[in-house]
């Protein structure tokens, strides 16, 4: 077997390694749990779904209203009506920060954790400042990304395993599908921040001119002081983006390579 083709299977199965424990597993596992827990269907979740949001979010930031013994612990967070958000990792971060909001109480300021599949962080709270400017609740957004996103994550990973496992020339282009994610990523979050900054609604208390949220860095609104940061789902879609596309020049090399020599 040619040397590049050996290189190819190596960073596929990392960049794929990466992408099901990072987001396919807990987005699958997980999936419709937060449904069932609204309409008060507890019994119909898993031990699979419990065990899964209690081993991916131990350490990650909880809702400063949280119970502090629900901490990390599903069944409690439900039970004390704790905020939950997806199990998958966060990929973007935003808080806001307000005089109404004392460091005391808030030491992060208002934190908002962006998922493939949802939300995490103080969503609620952040839906209410958001109403607050006449804005919509977060969740009136990417609903078609969250619906079908499980499904494309899923799919996605087959066709790296079929890469991995097939030397096929049609197949190698599934490689530049991961290898896009974060670009992906960056284009609908941005497209949904200039959405709902230039769709904002009259009801809202605090008038304020079409706007574009910030995508990366500081900004201000109204009273309010931004930050908007990628984290730590954003470096692992980074990293699974270079493994993929090591994959792919590797895997074209090795067959260019090949093809000459029969």
């Amino acid at each position: 077997m040619h040397p590049s083709f050996k290189k190819a299977k190596i960073f596929a199965i990392t960049a794929v390694v990466l992408l099901s424990i990072s987001f396919t597993f807990p987005m699958i596992a997980f999936h419709g749990t937060l449904n069932k827990i609204e309409n008060n269907n507890i019994d119909e979740i898993s031990s699979i779904a419990k065990a899964t949001w209690n081993l991916y979010n131990q350490g990650r930031y909880k809702s400063v209203s949280t119970d502090k013994t629900a901490l990390n612990n599903l069944d409690k967070m439900i039970e004390t009506q704790g905020e939950i958000g997806v199990a998958s990792l966060p990929i973007w971060a935003v808080s806001l920060e307000a005089p109404n909001y004392p460091k005391e109480a808030f030491p992060l300021g208002i934190p908002v954790f962006f998922h493939f599949d949802g939300f995490s962080g103080e969503v609620h709270e952040m839906n209410t400042i958001n109403h607050y400017v006449g804005m919509d609740p977060m969740w009136v957004g990417g609903t078609l990304e969250r619906e079908i996103g499980i499904y494309a994550l899923l799919g996605l990973t087959l066709g790296m395993i079929f890469f991995i496992l097939y030397n096929n020339k049609i197949l190698n282009y599934i490689m530049l599908v991961p290898a896009a994610l974060p670009v992906i990523f960056v284009a609908d979050y941005s497209y949904w921040l200039y959405w709902f900054g230039h769709n904002l609604h009259d009801w809202g208390a605090f008038k304020i001119k079409p706007f574009m949220p910030t995508v990366f860095g500081d900004g201000k609104i109204a009273q309010f002081t931004t930050h908007s940061y990628p984290t730590i789902g954003f470096y692992v879609i980074i990293a699974i983006s270079l493994f993929s596309l090591l994959a792919y020049f590797s895997k074209q090399k090795a067959m260019r390579e090949t093809a000459k020599t029969q």
